[in-house]
C-alpha cells in the first residue's frame, strides 16, 4: 500500500470531529472541570477549617457539660455501627431481589412496577423516612428511639439505591456469559454465583459507595428514629449500643452549626466525617478487589 493509499485510508476509518461536536466537547469537559473544581474547593474549605480543631482529646472523648468539653467519641463509634448494620441489612436484600427480578422474574409487568417503585422511592424526602421508620420501629414494633430503628430506618432509605445499581450491573454482563455457562451444564444459581456476581461487582460496589455516603450524610431522619443523645455508650455491649438513644456525626454537625453556633466544632466534625467517607469508601474498594481475585 502506498503512502497516498494509506493517507486515504486513514481519512476513512478515522473519525473526523465537526465544528459542532468540537464545542459540545468543550462544553462538557468545561463544566467537569467546574465541578471538579468546586468539590476540591468545598473539601478544601472543610478541611483547612476543620482539622486545627481536631484533637485527641476531640476525637477520643464524649462531651463533658459539666466541664464544657467537646468530645465526638460516642457519635464516631454511633455512625460506625449505624452504618455497619445498615449495611449488613440492605446489602444482601438489595443485591438478592436485583438477582430475583433480572434472573428469576417470569412476570414483566411485576418486575416494571418494582422498578417504578424503586425509582420513585429514591427521590422522596429522608425526613419521610424518618416520618415512616418512626411509626413503624418506633411505635409499632416498640424499639423506641434507638440506634436499631435509625439503622433498620437507613437501611430501607439506601435499598431503592441498592437495587437500581445492582440491577444495571447485572445487566451489563454480557448475554454470552449465561448462555455459556448455561450451555455447559451449569445450573443457573452456579452461573449466578460465579459468573454474574464477580463479573458485576463493580457495580454493586458503586451502589455501596452511594449507599454509605447517604447514610453518612443523614440527619433528619435520624433526629427523628434515632434520637440525639450524644452520652458514652459502652463499648462491646451491642445489645445495649442499639437499644438506647444515639447521635450519629450528621446529627452532631446539625446541632453545634444551627442549635449552638458552633462553627469551629461543626467544622471538626465535617472534617472527621470526610476522612471517615474516605477511609470506608477505601476499605470497601479492597475488599471488592479481594472477592474479584
Amino acid at each position: 500500500m502506498s503512502v497516498a493509499e494509506l493517507s486515504n485510508h486513514r481519512a476513512i476509518t478515522e473519525k473526523v470531529r465537526r465544528p459542532a461536536e468540537k464545542l459540545i466537547y468543550a462544553i462538557v469537559y468545561l463544566v467537569s472541570g467546574l465541578v471538579l473544581a468546586m468539590v476540591l474547593y468545598f473539601i478544601g474549605v472543610i478541611l483547612v477549617r476543620g482539622v486545627p480543631n481536631v484533637t485527641w482529646m476531640f476525637l477520643s472523648t464524649p462531651p463533658n457539660p459539666v466541664e464544657q468539653t467537646v468530645g465526638i467519641l460516642p457519635s464516631i463509634i454511633n455512625t460506625l455501627y449505624v452504618i455497619v448494620a445498615a449495611l449488613f441489612v440492605s446489602v444482601p436484600v438489595g443485591v438478592g431481589g436485583a438477582i430475583y427480578l433480572n434472573e428469576y422474574a417470569t412476570n414483566r409487568r411485576f418486575v416494571r412496577l418494582i422498578e417504578f417503585a424503586t425509582e420513585t422511592l429514591s427521590g422522596v424526602p429522608s425526613i419521610l423516612y424518618g416520618v415512616f421508620g418512626y411509626m413503624m420501629f418506633v411505635l409499632l414494633f416498640n424499639f423506641k428511639v434507638s440506634l436499631i430503628a435509625g439503622t433498620l430506618t437507613l437501611a430501607i432509605m439506601v435499598l431503592p439505591i441498592m437495587i437500581r445499581t445492582a440491577q444495571e450491573a447485572l445487566r451489563s454482563v454480557p448475554a454470552t456469559y449465561r448462555e455459556g455457562a448455561l450451555g455447559m451444564g451449569a445450573t443457573k444459581w452456579y452461573m449466578v454465583r460465579t459468573i454474574l456476581l464477580p463479573s458485576s461487582l463493580k457495580g454493586i460496589l458503586t451502589g455501596i459507595i452511594l449507599s454509605i455516603g447517604r447514610m453518612v450524610g443523614e440527619s433528619a431522619a435520624l433526629l427523628l428514629v434515632a434520637g440525639g443523645s450524644a452520652m458514652y455508650m459502652p463499648r462491646g455491649n451491642l445489645l445495649q449500643q442499639f437499644s438506647g438513644s444515639g447521635s450519629t456525626l450528621s446529627v452532631e454537625l446539625y446541632r453545634y452549626a444551627a442549635s449552638r453556633g458552633d462553627n469551629n466544632t461543626a467544622f471538626g466534625i465535617a472534617a472527621v466525617l470526610i476522612v471517615i467517607v474516605i477511609v470506608l469508601n477505601l476499605l470497601t474498594r479492597l475488599i471488592a478487589g479481594r472477592f474479584t481475585k
